[in-house]
């Protein structure tokens, strides 16, 4: 019998967050070398079995093995199949469920490595090595990972095995071995790893993860009128409900109270079962936050997966998912198959999403994600149906418009040419149509549904509000932002880099006395210098800069492509058509080919700036990727909005963009009828291409490509699918194929900028609610498709709301309110409509509007190569046409100067905008105060389940203190009794080897 020995005591200089990581998974900071403290544990009379599959954990490879007892005699056997299926979802004894898989490339080799324990030099965490390099630092990640408690199973393949535990066992020790990889000979290799009840418990209350206790509470029945509206209002909603099973609610009128998990108090919780107490999104969670925090190397700055994975040390990290997605319907269904039924058919598409089972499977920030998502599209029917209305509004009224029928009946007015030289004299009445179809978008209405889409938004957002209450409360996430968020591996990484380099120019080696943690003030609030923070701000500053001017040159590029192709197809008739239906169309591609460009250009420039936590380099992610995609998306259709046709000049003094291009101007309808061309065609191409057909598209090609190139992996599953008798693909090699999770942020994106189109321009596309709602209906689906048959399962994460997403919407909102002014003051003509009707009109209608709105240019003052070719092409000699504008005739005494009209309309324009802010932006506020923050309901039930806790905690209390006396109270004389707490712990703390058994390592066969 070995007796305990301390643990060595840890070396090196490292910061308070590495030594509370380090007491979190439990293993001293010396690096590989430190011994850790021996567990003592039940002498076992296992042998060693001929079974190759093997498993191993920190109760066997912690000690050193007793004289005279082989290495090998420490591993215990598998137990063959137990109560799960082998190879599923658990370890191959059918009982330790797989919460994480680690894949890696082994290539093919004619040698074997010899793998030795050897330190490491300084930049070895951050370049790239050979394949033994690897091999090292696999094997002392992994060495590390069984430290920290988890369990761990992998590919072996018979007497490679035993090498491979032998190596790790000497490993452990210090010693040099020399070891072949324990793996194929080529192709992929698998790590599995499950977390015990210790770890998880562990880690649940260091997460401060809110499980439900025993404690049973009935709701409060609603009562009167409130009560048969809300049954009414469920029994109307009740068809589209999804199906029980996918709900997965607790039962009214009755709720378990959840309470921060602590050990201490584990007999309070609802513990029926320790294997499925904590869901597997929440055990996936925990794993990887062990997974982020390990070490692979002697080097304090060598640290987590992601760096491994970057290095190219494992090729993936993931969850598994539950099982297929398709299955026997005579057998219960997997959670993955529920949602697949319940949430990516496409026959329920009317349905609700089932959040709960959403929010069980994928975690709290993808399920607050879809819960946004649901929220915004089913607020979107109302605004859908008020846009029809004005829609159809335009159309029973367009042949009662009197304008419109102005332009039609127009046969004696004569137009100035468009172009010069080759462009011809045109007449009034050929803009017929075009005059219609604007009259649809451009009428009385248009200004009030601008009104009620600012106010629609404003009361999105409140409702959202309410909403996220809901979830925190049904989620269990109150209190969630009183933890305190450990910086992100990178940076820590890149500080204790920093930190190196700074004791080499001072000639000080790194843990040295001067180097200390404490001494040199690397505290919890030790930063990265200022001089490498701004110098990386800068470089994003600029770079931001850079790709805004990239921007802008591709939208100048696209008018230059339209001048020149319009020039050159003038003498065609129907041309212009043409020429703004291929531009837009170009518009839509270069706009598609930068998204992406800048995708990579912002994570390029975040990781340069390298934030400290997640929740910051997330923050400054988003912001940068929708400043980049928000002028991308809008920039061409601010152009048409807000500066064709502005900047033109006028007939005999035109403003060119290039010799002999001359400035755009308005097509016959008008710059309203183009913009809103110009929106319909971007927001319909962008949702069918980008946010359809790729996200559907991409993964499934890129899931043909990794099949094959993973590494003979697609072969061997070949081989597998012809030989049907033989064995199935596994979990996590079907799983291994997906796409990886990339984020959420490309989800939010897309939405935020269909909201921008929605919201912002909306004054000049009506139907563009109508739009987005089709659009989401099959987004939902197409996502949940998406997230269960094509992507692998994503690392759940938690979240309270939906980030810095919300502040984005509001100032989307704030912006919609003046692009939505200008837009009808300066691009639609219902100001200078207005104006001519109450001041200018003879009978105060708007017969006689159109010639009042268009000014006269004799053709004699045309600058000399600038009039057409043809003078006569309208069958008649041309003396004077007319323009769009309000200037003095050419026979007044200031020809062509502005009117008094253009002042009018002026004055009443910049009115229109002051007012139209003010009364729209009080009514926001109006609306925002009327809608509370808070659901009342809920905010009752909060105040009575935090009077229960705390009644169930003082009643825990009183009943501790009763046993504590019962057992523990002292003698008059002073002494203790025997069964004396002092004495128990004494007991406990000599106890024998053979006496022990301590149920945190036990074994859970």
């Amino acid at each position: 019998m070995s007796q305990k020995k301390a643990p060595e005591k840890p070396t090196g200089n490292h910061t308070s967050v590495e030594m509370e990581m380090a007491d979190m998974v439990g293993k001293p900071l010396g690096g590989p070398g430190t011994q850790p403290t021996k567990p003592v544990r039940k002498k076992s009379s296992e042998s060693m079995t001929s079974d190759p599959d093997l498993y191993y954990s920190v109760e066997d490879l912690r000690s050193e093995p007793p004289p005279g007892e082989p290495v090998s005699n420490r591993i215990r056997p598998m137990l063959g199949q137990g109560k799960h299926e082998a190879g599923a979802l658990f370890f191959k004894d059918g009982y330790r469920r797989i919460d994480y898989v680690l894949a890696f490339p082994v290539p093919r080799r004619k040698h074997p490595v010899k793998v030795e324990h050897k330190p490491e030099d300084d930049s070895s965490a951050f370049h790239p090595e050979g394949e033994d390099q690897k091999v090292r630092r696999r094997r002392e990640f992994e060495k590390n990972l069984i430290e920290a408690g988890l369990d761990l199973e992998r590919d072996d393949e018979g007497a490679r095995t035993k090498k491979c535990v032998t190596a790790l066992l000497s490993q452990l020790h210090g010693s040099q071995i020399a070891s072949r990889e324990p793996t194929k000979d080529h192709g992929m290799c698998f790590v599995r790893l499950h977390a015990p009840w210790k770890v998880l418990s562990q880690y649940a209350e260091i997460l401060k993860i809110k499980m439900p206790t025993k404690k049973i509470y009935e709701l409060k029945e609603r009562t009167g009128i409130k009560a048969k509206a809300y049954a009414l209002w469920r029994k109307t909603i009740k068809p589209l409900q999804p199906s029980p099973q996918a709900k997965q609610v607790d039962k009214e009128p009755y709720k378990h109270i959840s309470y921060t998990f602590s050990r201490d108090k584990e007999h309070m919780f609802l513990i029926e079962n320790r294997d499925t107490f904590f869901l597997p999104s929440t055990r996936s969670l925990i794993v990887h936050e062990i997974l982020k925090r390990t070490r692979y190397s002697q080097k304090d700055y060598a640290i987590g997966i992601t760096n491994l994975i970057a290095q190219g040390v494992y090729t993936a990290a993931y969850p598994l998912h539950e099982g297929e997605f398709e299955g026997d319907t005579d057998i219960p269904p997997n959670p993955r198959q529920m949602l697949f039924d319940e949430w990516g058919s496409y026959s329920k598409f009317v349905k609700f999403q089932p959040l709960n089972l959403i929010r069980n499977y994928f975690g709290e920030k993808i399920g607050m994600y879809f819960a946004w998502l649901g929220l915004y599209t089913k607020l979107l029917i109302p605004s859908s149906l008020v846009g029809l209305i004005v829609f159809l509004y335009g159309v029973f009224t367009m042949d009662d418009n009197v304008p419109s029928d102005e332009v039609c009946e127009a046969y004696n007015i004569t137009m100035c040419p468009l172009c010069d030289r080759e462009c011809k004299y045109w007449r009034l009445s050929d803009s017929c149509k075009s005059a219609k179809f604007s009259h649809l978008f451009d009428n009385e209405v248009t200004v009030f549904f601008s009104i009620f889409m600012s106010l629609w938004a404003t009361w999105f957002l409140e409702n959202w509000k309410r909403k996220q209450m809901e979830l925190n409360y049904a989620w269990d996430l109150s209190g969630f932002e009183e933890e305190e968020e450990q910086p992100r591996p990178e940076y820590e990484a890149r500080l204790v880099k920093h930190r190196i380099e700074q004791s080499d120019k001072t000639g000080q080696g790194y843990g040295s006395a001067s180097g200390n943690a404490e001494d040199s003030g690397m505290g919890e609030e030790v930063k990265l210098p200022k001089k490498q923070t701004l110098f990386a701000v800068g470089v994003s500053s600029v770079t931001i800069l850079t790709m805004f001017t990239v921007t802008l040159a591709a939208v100048f590029a696209v008018i230059m492509y339209r001048l020149s192709v319009a020039s050159a197809l003038a003498i065609y008739p129907n041309s212009g058509q043409i020429v703004s239906g291929t531009a837009v169309t170009l518009n839509l591609i270069v706009i598609l080919i930068l998204d992406e460009i800048y995708g990579s250009v912002a994570a390029f420039l975040t990781n340069l700036e390298c934030p400290r936590t997640e929740t910051e380099y997330e923050d400054k992610l988003i912001f940068k990727l929708f400043l980049l995609k928000f002028v991308n998306s809008y920039a061409s259709i601010f152009y048409v909005a807000f500066f064709k046709g502005r900047f033109m000049g006028r007939p005999g003094q035109y403003i060119y963009a290039a010799p002999g291009l001359r400035m755009e101007e308005c097509g016959p309808g008008g710059c309203l009828y183009e913009l809103c061309i110009q929106l319909s065609i971007i927001m319909a191409g962008k949702q069918l291409i980008q946010n359809n057909v790729m996200e559907i598209g991409m993964p499934k090609l890129k899931k043909f490509l990794r099949e094959c190139t993973c590494f003979g992996l697609c072969k061997e599953r070949a081989e597998r699918a012809e030989d049907k008798a033989g064995p199935r693909d596994t979990r996590w090699e079907e799983d291994l194929v997906l796409e990886p999770f990339s984020g959420l942020s490309p989800e939010y994106l897309e939405m935020i900028i269909q909201f921008g189109f929605v919201t912002i321009f909306v004054a000049s596309f009506p139907l563009a609610p109508l739009l987005a709602l089709v659009n989401n209906v099959l987004e939902i689906r197409l996502d949940a498709r998406k997230f269960v048959q094509e992507l692998r399962r994503p690392m759940a994460e938690r979240a309270k709301d939906i980030g810095i997403w919300y502040n984005i919407l509001k100032g989307i909102t704030k912006i919609s309110v003046i692009v939505n002014a200008f837009v009808i003051a300066i691009t639609s003509n219902f100001i200078p409509r207005t104006v001519y009707q109450y001041m200018y009109s003879p009978d105060g209608s708007l017969h006689g509007f159109i010639d009042w709105s268009l000014s006269t240019f004799n053709v004699s003052d045309f600058e000399p190569g600038s009039e057409p070719r043809d003078n006569r092409s309208l069958g008649e000699v041309v003396q004077f046409c007319r323009y769009r504008d309000f200037r003095d005739a050419p026979w007044e005494a200031e020809p062509y100067k502005y009117n008094l009209a253009y002042w009018h309309i002026f004055a009443a324009r910049l009115g229109f905008v002051i007012c139209f802010q003010n009364v729209v932006i009080f009514l926001k506020d109006f609306i925002a105060w009327l809608i509370p923050d808070e659901v009342k309901e809920i905010k009752e039930r909060q105040r009575r389940e935090k009077r229960i806790i705390m009644e169930m905690l003082l009643e825990e209390e009183r009943r501790m203190r009763q046993h504590y006396y019962a057992t523990d109270h002292r003698h008059s004389n002073g002494k203790i009794s025997q069964n004396g707490f002092l004495e128990n712990h004494l007991a406990s703390e000599f106890a024998s080897a053979e006496e022990f058994d301590d149920s945190s390592i036990e074994t859970q066969v």
